[in-house]
């Protein structure tokens, strides 16, 4: 069995280390709906600056090329983006 079919149905919290580099659909608790991030493997699943640790990650796409990445940028937290910034 692939990494990905055991990942996929798979739900993660926030502070949790991720397990696989890839994109992610983010869920919040109540102010914004879902959206995809990408994340790589080893930080940790970051918390949502509005519903701080009430967000969910479910795998959406794996990419395990992105592991050798020489710059690394790490997410610590999603911005609230709200109705003002469009």
């Amino acid at each position: 069995m692939c990494s990905m079919s055991r990942r996929k149905n798979e739900i993660f919290r926030t502070g949790l280390k991720i397990p696989e580099s890839g994109i992610y659909t983010v869920t919040h608790a109540e102010h914004r709906l879902p959206h995809e991030v990408t994340l790589l493997k080893g930080a940790r699943f970051p918390r949502c600056s509005k519903c701080k640790e009430a967000v969910t990650f479910v795998a959406v796409s794996l990419a395990p090329r992105l592991d050798s990445l020489r710059e690394r940028v790490t997410l610590y937290e999603l911005p609230d983006i709200g109705d003002d910034a469009a």
